[in-house]
């Protein structure tokens, strides 16, 4: 037996007027997500606990089995392993956005796009490398990563900093969170010296003189320790791949044992490579018991605000991604689950905490589902509740 996870990550949404009161995913065109969910299960999955932050993280370890409140210790630690990266006793990771910001007359400060118009790979690793080569010392450590996703290693105390995701105030001012990094005087110092070498750089040069959004500024969040976590063999006696184009879901399957497979072209958009995804699935199917899949797109469209953008990245990750795998299993025995590891809605711009609809199918059952789409609505109407990832793995891979 086979099995796979599929994550649309934030396609869960609110009902949108202009859709008829529907959300993007009931309005949008999915007949591989609907056929799966119409000849299997649905469920309601807790993936944010109570009392935790609904971050991909959070909800992510959720749909790879693991209990937070026994794990978490926040996002940067999983970026770190995810680019090799070991973290020693006392260290602290951060992740390291690249953002546009703006400075205002009354010396407030406003998060104007918190990926730096999602900036290429390539122009932000010469600014990552460039703050290391100019920043770096004993107490920092830059790493380039992925598009505005980047990471940095501390050796300083923190005292009560509290950070906030940069997501979670697009177009709002962000003064007074900027504030509180002066409880770790580093920090604060770096963010500003980072701001006056970023705004100068011929990247962002090149970028304001194209009409695009400057990379202008970094935002620290995410912080925390090394975890402690038990591998998917140890936890469920299977082995396992991941793909995502996402540091923060490889460095999960670094400490899950996982084995990464790395897609030429995965961007975490619009734009990934999606058949490459496909095909590196099927590829790790031949050795291993459970391939993970994870796409980042509507996740991205939900944080824009950008409503034809999340249509599109959910109906491609049905057609381009649920599609030609369910297509290329056919006539084999596997069980499948798809899932968003949160909602994004649109109205908001950020992640939301409740729980969210999870298909559960089995090739060898086929015509004895619920019958329902896959909607928010299904789920909710499914009545059947998972409280946490645990048991959905349980579930996923009973015998």
């Amino acid at each position: 037996m086979k099995y796979l996870i599929l994550v649309g990550d934030g396609m869960g949404d609110l009902p949108i007027a202009e859709l008829g009161n529907r959300t993007p995913l009931a309005a949008a065109n999915t007949p591989a997500m609907d056929h799966l969910a119409e000849n299997g299960e649905i469920y309601q999955l807790r993936t944010v606990p109570e009392g935790y932050p609904p971050g991909s993280d959070v909800a992510n370890l959720s749909l790879a089995g693991y209990l937070p409140s026994q794990c978490y210790t926040g996002r940067a630690p999983l970026e770190a392993a995810s680019m090799g990266v070991e973290l020693a006793p006392g260290e602290i990771a951060f992740r390291c956005n690249l953002v546009t910001i703006a400075q205002l007359d009354d010396g407030g400060v406003t998060m104007v796009d918190y990926s730096g118009g999602h900036i290429s790979t390539d122009e932000a690793r010469q600014l990552i490398e460039t703050l290391e080569r100019e920043l770096g010392n004993e107490l920092i450590c830059l790493y380039p990563g992925i598009s505005y996703r980047h990471l940095l290693i501390y050796r300083g105390e923190v005292g009560g900093l509290v950070t906030v995701p940069p997501h979670d105030h697009t177009g709002g001012e962000v003064g007074k969170y900027r504030d509180r990094y002066q409880e770790a005087a580093p920090l604060a110092e770096l963010m500003a010296k980072a701001a006056v070498i970023l705004a100068d750089h011929p990247v962002n040069l090149a970028r304001v003189a194209k009409g695009l959004n400057p990379a202008n500024g970094i935002w620290l969040w995410g912080e925390g320790k090394a975890p402690s976590m038990q591998t998917l063999q140890e936890q469920y006696g299977v082995s396992g791949a991941l793909i995502s184009a996402v540091d923060l879901l490889k460095g999960i399957g670094v400490y899950a044992g996982m084995e990464i497979i790395d897609v030429p072209g995965a961007t975490g958009y619009l734009d990934t490579n999606y058949q490459g995804k496909v095909d590196g699935a099927l590829a790790a199917l031949k050795n291993k018991d459970l391939v993970f899949v994870h796409v980042e797109a509507p996740d991205e469209a939900g944080h824009q605000g950008l409503l034809a953008e999340k249509m599109q990245a959910i109906e491609d990750f049905d057609q381009r991604i649920v599609q030609p795998i369910i297509a290329a299993l056919a006539g084999t025995d596997f069980r499948l689950a798809v899932a968003m590891d949160h909602f994004t809605p649109l109205a908001t711009r950020t992640h939301s905490a409740q729980a969210v609809p999870v298909i559960i199918y089995d090739s060898r059952q086929q015509g004895q589902g619920c019958g329902m789409p896959y909607t928010e609505e299904s789920g909710v109407k499914s009545g059947k509740e998972l409280a946490d990832g645990k048991r959905f793995c349980e579930l996923l891979l009973a015998p």
